[in-house]
């Protein structure tokens, strides 16, 4: 069987409402280009009837179509990973269920990697989200380039391509916790960014909530960057420097103002505020030391990332009139 030239990978949860809008734009933006292509959806534990509307359009076109079916909820990350092993393009597309990311995109991404880029990000022009996401996300943006030297503009935007051999790359890192786009533009010699389209989502609620929002720019700054406990580390110094320096300041002023170095040394039961400062501050350290520890706990366990249920595939060693076949396998 030729390996298509370009693999499409699309991460699917509770999207019922969506996947008709999306099969309907989807195959014909893909059959314009012309090319020998794939699609594969990973169901990451839909709850819903998305799992039955993908084998549907599996049986309508098992020739392009292939689904993945996870045993549980695992994350969109780990549906990208799992969309990694599997595609066999040489060029991978990750693309989200939602249409807020036209289909219509892909080919411009195809003409970036025809000029000689092994990665291609995408920035979203005219978002279409509410005020306070774009101000959090430009937010983040910002201290995740400073402290990680990552220059992504638009880090929220799934719409993205891979050389194949950026996602070898990946795939061979083996990290539990990663953030895939900035861990291909670590790999990546010749990486660049190029402006997309973006509509409202065409139905449904998005997925990630503002904690999940905070949780995957933890992962990111932890998993790219020591900057963080340097920073406290730093700051921890300074706090203790500026506090003995405070302290023997009071202690001179109340020792000239009561003629006795005891009342100087009382003074410093007198401030609450400042000790609560530096509870906090320690907490906070406590809370960021353990994030790093937290990461290294979770990829000594070593366990699964991921346990798929079953593959949606047509066989590839038979015959064009045979039936398709559905693989059942376990793998992480």
């Amino acid at each position: 069987m030729t390996a298509p030239l370009v693999s499409v990978i699309i991460p699917v949860y509770n999207e019922e409402q969506t996947l008709p809008l999306l099969f309907a734009r989807l195959y014909p933006a893909l059959d314009k280009l012309d090319v020998n292509y794939e699609i594969l959806f990973i169901n990451d534990g839909s709850r819903d009837r998305s799992v039955a509307l993908l084998r549907e359009q599996f049986q309508k076109r098992p020739d392009v179509t292939r689904v993945i079916l996870f045993r549980g909820n695992f994350g969109q990350h780990m549906a990208i990973m799992a969309g990694f092993e599997h595609c066999r393009g040489n060029r991978i597309v990750t693309l989200d269920a939602d249409l807020q990311n036209p289909p219509e995109e892909i080919g411009n991404l195809l003409k970036a990697m025809d000029g000689g880029h092994d990665y291609v990000g995408s920035i979203r022009t005219q978002r279409q989200d509410s005020v306070f996401r774009r101000k959090a996300s430009r937010a983040m943006n910002w201290l995740r380039e400073r402290i990680t030297r990552i220059r992504m503009t638009d880090q929220g935007c799934m719409l993205r391509a891979y050389d194949r051999s950026i996602v070898d790359a990946i795939k061979s890192s083996h990290e539990v916790n990663t953030f895939i786009p900035a861990l291909a533009f670590t790999y990546a010699a010749n990486p660049t960014e190029i402006e997309v389209a973006h509509e409202e989502r065409a139905a449904g609620d998005s997925k990630y909530s503002l904690y999940a929002l905070i949780r995957l720019n933890f992962d990111l700054v932890t998993g790219f960057s020591i900057v963080p406990l340097q920073v406290f580390s730093l700051l921890g110094m300074f706090v203790a420097i500026m506090s003995v320096v405070v302290y023997i300041g009071v202690i001179i002023q109340r020792w000239i103002a009561a003629d006795t170095m005891q009342e100087g040394v009382l003074a410093l039961w007198d401030r609450d505020i400042l000790q609560f400062f530096l509870t906090g501050l320690v907490l906070f350290g406590l809370g960021l030391l353990g994030e790093y520890i937290g990461r290294i706990y979770q990829q000594v366990r070593s366990r699964p990332r991921f346990l798929i249920q079953a593959i949606l595939e047509k066989d590839p060693h038979a015959m064009p009139l045979s039936p398709v076949e559905i693989k059942v396998e376990r793998k992480f």
